[in-house]
């Protein structure tokens, strides 16, 4: 039992907002994609594959992560009593779990046609070396929203088999959204970032974080209004998407402090709410 509370605790399966903001953009894809008009069994199917890889690749990558930032997690408040910088896990047996999560997705993965799963083997450097670019770069949020978001480009081609604008339109905005949220959940940590010096947009933008966000989820949603007028989607569509302005632009805006931890997880926390609103705005504007 041991065992099995660090290798939970390693993968950070009771804190299911990770997999979750990996999972969305994979079912607004695949909602996008999908002809309601055919067999629902397929479009079911398909959101549970991507659920079951979402979790399965979110483990793994924070396995990845902790391995490879083991000696800065030790020096943050926040992060070290995590089980490989603590040293309760060892690499040796981290790097064994990290495998055979790979191998799970991947039977999950082979479920798709063959030009997504070409794809999604073209994002795997891209979700492992996330660790690296916060050492590189003040914008390893960016790299995480191309990382993060690259589902919703899995999800429309599992159903087309190619690429077109639309997905690009939609994936180029949820990158936004992930700058947006990474950024806020990056001042937890910031002082201790400071200290130890890795880089992130929470440091650049310091100054002028609402600003940065407010420009963040300006691009986001302008581009999906974009995305849904290239869809031809109903009116609905667009008077539905006064929730998720709402949400960001009064609530979260209005609740996150960056000089406190707890208010800024809070608003990080609650973008799995507006994944859910996209969604369901998504599907309602299909069947209309």
């Amino acid at each position: 039992m041991k065992q099995l509370n660090l290798f939970i605790e390693l993968t950070r399966l009771k804190k299911p907002i990770g997999f979750m903001l990996l999972f969305w953009p994979c079912a607004w894809g695949l909602t996008l994609a999908y002809d309601f008009s055919s067999n629902l069994n397929n479009y079911f199917f398909y959101l549970i594959l991507f659920f079951l890889g979402s979790v399965l690749m979110r483990s793994a990558g924070c396995i990845v992560n902790d391995i490879l930032d083991k000696e800065f997690d030790a020096k943050v408040f926040r992060t070290k009593n995590r089980p490989i910088a603590s040293g309760k896990v060892s690499i040796k047996l981290a790097i064994f779990y990290a495998f055979i999560l790979c191998f799970l997705a991947f039977l999950v993965l082979i479920n798709f046609n063959f030009f997504t799963i070409i794809l999604a083997f073209c994002s795997m450097p891209l979700a492992f070396t996330y660790p690296v670019m916060k050492r590189l770069t003040y914008w390893p949020q960016l790299f995480l929203g191309i990382t993060f978001n690259y589902g919703l480009i899995l999800g429309w081609t599992s159903v087309n088999s190619e690429v077109s604008l639309i997905p690009i339109i939609f994936y180029i905005g949820a990158i936004f959204w992930t700058l947006g949220y990474d950024t806020i959940y990056g001042y937890q940590d910031i002082k201790d970032d400071e200290i130890i010096g890795l880089k992130s947009t929470s440091i650049k933008f310091k100054g002028k974080a609402k600003k940065f966000l407010f420009v963040c989820y300006l691009f986001l949603l302008s581009l999906f209004l974009i995305g849904g007028y290239k869809m031809e989607f109903h009116f609905s569509y667009y008077l539905l998407s006064i929730i998720p302005f709402i949400h960001l632009f009064i609530y979260q805006m209005k609740i996150f402090n960056l000089n406190k931890p707890a208010s800024c997880l809070r608003a990080f926390k609650s973008n799995n709410f507006f994944g859910l609103i996209i969604f369901l705005n998504i599907l309602i504007a299909k069947y209309l």
